[in-house]
C-alpha cells in the first residue's frame, strides 16, 4: 500500500507562512523512505489551509486526493510515483491542541471521507506539537542566545488545558510562559522579571513561521525597550521550515 501526505496549517493572509509550508512539504518529501521495487511504494506531499483559503478544507482534501491518486498535479511528487496510492494521511501542522486540532480538522476530514468513499482511506495523524522531540528544537534555539531569563510566548487558546501545556514546556526549558492573545501577557511577564532583577531577557515565539503576529511581537518588544531602557531584550526566531521539523513530521506519519 502506498501513501500520500497532506500537511494542514492554519492559513494566513500573509504569504510567508504559505511559502514556508511549501518549503516544509519539500523537506518532508525528502525525509520519506525512498522507493523499494518490492513494495512499489511512492509518496506525494501537499499542503492545505484550514482558514484563509478560497475553499473549505474538505474540498482541498478531495482535490488533493484526486491529484495524488489520479493525474499529476496539486502536490509535490516524490520520485517514481505510482498510480496506486490508497492511503491519504492528514498531518495537522499545529503546535497546540486547540479547537482547530481537536474539532475543526477532524470534522473536515470526516466530510472529505464521506465524499471520497472508502477507496481512499483518510488517516488523521497526531498534530505536530505532540511530538516529544519538539522541545529539543526549542532548546536548541535557547542555547544559541545568551540571556538571564527566557519568555516562551505562545498565541494562547480558549480551550481548557492549552495553557498548561505551554507552561509545562516553558518550565522544562527554564523559561516562563506568556500569551499573545490572553493573560499573562508579554508585558506583564517582562515587568515580573525586571522586578526580580533580570536585565538580559530573551523571548522565544512559540510559533511555526514568521508572519503578521511575529511582526507585531517584534514591534511590541521595541516598545518594551523604550519602557525598560536598562534591559537588553533579544527576540529569537520562530521554528521555521527546517530539516529537523520535517523529521518530526515524518516520524508522526509512521513511515519509518
Amino acid at each position: 500500500m502506498s501513501s500520500a501526505y497532506l500537511l494542514v496549517s492554519h492559513g494566513s493572509r500573509d504569504r510567508r507562512p504559505e511559502i514556508a509550508m511549501q518549503q516544509l512539504a519539500k523537506l518532508v518529501c525528502n525525509k520519506l523512505p525512498k522507493n523499494d521495487n518490492s513494495l512499489n511504494s511512492e509518496y506525494l506531499v501537499g499542503i492545505a489551509a484550514l482558514e484563509m483559503s478560497p475553499q473549505p478544507l474538505h474540498e482541498q482534501i478531495k482535490q488533493f486526493a484526486n491529484s495524488a491518486f489520479g493525474d499529476v498535479g496539486g502536490g509535490r511528487r516524490c520520485s517514481g510515483l505510482s498510480q496506486k496510492e490508497n492511503s491519504l494521511k492528514i498531518v495537522p501542522v499545529f503546535l497546540l491542541p486547540g479547537v482547530h486540532v481537536m474539532t475543526d480538522i477532524p470534522a473536515e476530514v470526516a466530510l472529505a471521507q464521506q465524499d471520497i468513499g472508502q477507496d481512499i482511506m483518510i488517516e488523521l495523524q497526531p498534530y505536530l506539537g505532540s511530538h516529544p522531540n519538539l522541545e529539543k528544537l526549542l532548546a536548541k534555539q535557547i542555547a544559541a542566545i545568551k540571556a538571564e531569563a527566557w519568555i516562551l510566548l505562545a498565541h494562547g487558546s480558549r480551550r481548557p488545558g492549552s495553557q498548561e501545556i505551554v507552561s509545562a514546556m516553558a518550565a522544562s526549558l527554564g523559561a516562563v510562559a506568556a500569551y499573545w492573545a490572553g493573560p499573562p501577557s508579554l508585558e506583564s511577564r517582562v515587568k515580573e522579571l525586571v522586578a526580580a532583577g533580570y536585565r538580559e531577557i530573551a523571548i522565544l515565539p512559540y510559533f511555526l513561521f514568521a508572519g503578521g503576529i511575529t511582526d507585531a511581537i517584534a514591534g511590541s518588544i521595541e516598545e518594551l525597550k523604550l519602557q525598560f531602557s536598562a534591559v537588553n531584550f533579544q527576540l529569537a526566531q520562530p521554528l521555521g521550515a527546517s530539516a529537523e521539523l520535517a523529521e518530526l513530521i515524518s516520524d508522526l506519519t509512521d513511515t519509518r
